[in-house]
């Protein structure tokens, strides 16, 4: 009984004793040593400790300090992001394209709007809106706009800016900026808050890390996802969050309901968005006015909104640099080349090496032209460009996002036309062909393996099947149908360009004395052969 009463005791004052227990080896024990010590010793003793004591003290608040510092955001604080919706000034007007992505997003705005009415027929405040699509799509400027239609405060942060290598720094920065967001959402009436590159802290947490290396994510995360779902209802925070990786490497936590509520797709633009997007750009530049600027738009068939503002900033250099006081096509054509394959580099290549490359990209040519269902040809040169001595420059000529098997058949043909045409002409080849084969090969293999596209009936992904447990029959009798595939396209454009082989020599002596063919050049030689150029499609009406 006594010992439990001596222990609670302890428990109810141990702060007591330990202020007495402090005090007396501070302050007491040293005196009472100092009482028997000699007088000069002790005289020393004193001011060595006196003098001493500013170092002591000093040392006491950087240490102090530091922990605070760790406490409260790290070394790198939390920086001032917030922006009112005035400045932002970008409205849905300005974002060109998107039509889908602002039709979802105009929604968003509405709830921001009436987020009383919502409550007041029981629906639910939006906590979340995760922006997901490809780099220079225009996700961050639609975040921007939903924050201008709607007038409320703007806060935007990167997720690298949570990353720390102290522990516990980043969910200490995710507290600091929902603190920061509420208070504009009572001042305000709303918030919106835009995290870029959300994959950085929001990728599925290591749950088992034998290093914990994964900790300083995980705790950062944990946080983000208490804040989420733990916001108060009067204080109306919308987190918008964008990422270029697929919503399969975030966490399951945070796509549930009752976090990222919403999903809007920001993708490339179609055709008639690029013509808007070109229009919208070119208008900031003094350009030659009889470019069709719709023939641009079907040459940058899949290019971003920033690739095609990369691509007319590029277009002003090069027109700056020949000393032209205004663009013109040649000049767009050459930046969309520039930015898709690299600076043109002229080699010193013997003239039997140059004309096999011409001989080459020849036989490229012919087999887009005239027989390929989906791609038109925009530029042949014999220019080196990113290792390549010579390049076909095709492109679709409307979005295709599954292309069937006739397609694929038209790139395996065009693969091998380089390789038919040096076969015909010299009876040898040259290892520029190494890529040519390398795309055959890939194709035929996933066409007759994975899509049954093959002739002998087998339907299937056969890759699925782990390579111990594959018949060795199947196997083989696969392989021997995808060599089939690539040897039946070379002959058919073998036969093509033995057919057609005038416009072939034709082709490669434009080559040898020009380097270079634009369309509208490779068109003219076309007609004069009877061979006028196919109708360029338009992206199908929504």
């Amino acid at each position: 009984m006594f010992w439990f009463k001596l222990k609670l005791f302890f428990q109810h004052h141990w702060i007591a004793i330990s202020v007495v227990v402090l005090t007396v080896v501070a302050v007491v024990f040293p005196v009472w040593y100092l009482a028997g010590v000699e007088e000069n010793t002790r005289r020393y003793i004193i001011s060595m400790n006196v003098a001493s004591m500013p170092w002591m003290v000093l040392n006491t608040i950087i240490f102090v300090g530091f922990l605070y510092l760790m406490q409260s955001g790290g070394f790198s604080a939390l920086k001032k992001t917030k922006i009112d919706a005035g400045l932002v000034n970008i409205k849905f007007t300005d974002v060109i394209g998107l039509g889908e992505a602002k039709r979802e997003a105009w929604e968003v705005v509405q709830l921001i709007k009436d987020r009383t009415r919502v409550k007041a027929i029981g629906g639910k405040i939006l906590k979340g809106v995760l922006l997901v699509g490809p780099p220079g799509c225009g996700k961050t400027m639609l975040a921007k706009a939903v924050a201008t239609e709607a007038g409320v405060p703007f806060i935007s942060i990167s997720g690298s800016e949570f990353v720390e290598v102290f522990v516990g720094v980043g969910a200490s920065r995710v507290r600091k900026l929902f603190k920061q967001a509420k208070e504009y959402a009572h001042a305000h009436g709303s918030c919106i808050i835009f995290i870029d590159e959300i994959e950085v802290i929001g990728r599925k947490r290591v749950l088992y890390d034998a290093f914990g290396g994964g900790s300083e994510t995980n705790s950062t995360q944990n946080q983000l996802l208490v804040e989420m779902d733990g916001l108060e209802s009067e204080a109306n925070v919308v987190v918008f969050a964008a990422t270029n990786a697929l919503e399969d490497i975030l966490d399951d936590a945070l796509l549930r309901p009752g976090r990222f509520d919403r999903k809007i797709f920001v993708g490339r633009p179609n055709l008639d968005e690029r013509e808007a997007l070109f229009n919208y750009y070119m208008g900031k530049v003094k350009y030659d006015p009889e470019i069709e600027i719709p023939r641009l738009a079907r040459k940058a068939v899949h290019k971003t909104p920033a690739e095609i503002e990369n691509v007319v900033k590029e277009a002003a250099l090069i027109a700056a640099r020949n000393t032209r006081d205004r663009v013109i096509y040649k000049d767009f054509s050459e930046a969309i080349e520039r930015v898709e394959l690299g600076v043109a580099h002229r080699l010193s290549l013997n003239p039997r090496e140059k004309e096999m490359t011409a001989y080459h990209e020849a036989g490229h040519l012919l087999a887009v032209y005239l027989t390929h269902p989906t791609n038109d040809v925009f530029k042949v040169s014999i220019l080196n460009r990113g290792g390549a001595l010579g390049v076909v420059h095709s492109v679709p000529t409307e979005e295709i996002y599954a292309a069937d098997k006739n397609t694929l058949l038209a790139h395996i043909r065009t693969a091998m036309g380089g390789y038919a045409a040096e076969k015909i002409k010299y009876g040898v080849t040259t290892e520029g062909v190494r890529s040519d084969f390398a795309k055959a090969t890939t194709l035929a293999h996933d066409m007759v393996w994975r899509l049954g596209m093959g002739r002998s009936g087998f339907m299937g992904d056969f890759t699925v099947i782990p390579e111990h447990e594959r018949s060795s029959d199947i196997s083989n009798a696969l392989n021997r149908e995808a060599q089939e595939m690539i040897k039946g396209e070379y002959e058919a454009v073998d036969l093509l360009l033995k057919e057609n082989w005038p416009i072939v020599e034709r082709f490669v002596n434009e080559l040898l004395a020009r380097e270079e063919l634009d369309y509208d050049e490779i068109a003219s030689v076309f007609n004069e052969y009877g061979k006028p150029p196919r109708p360029l499609k338009r992206a199908v009406e929504k």
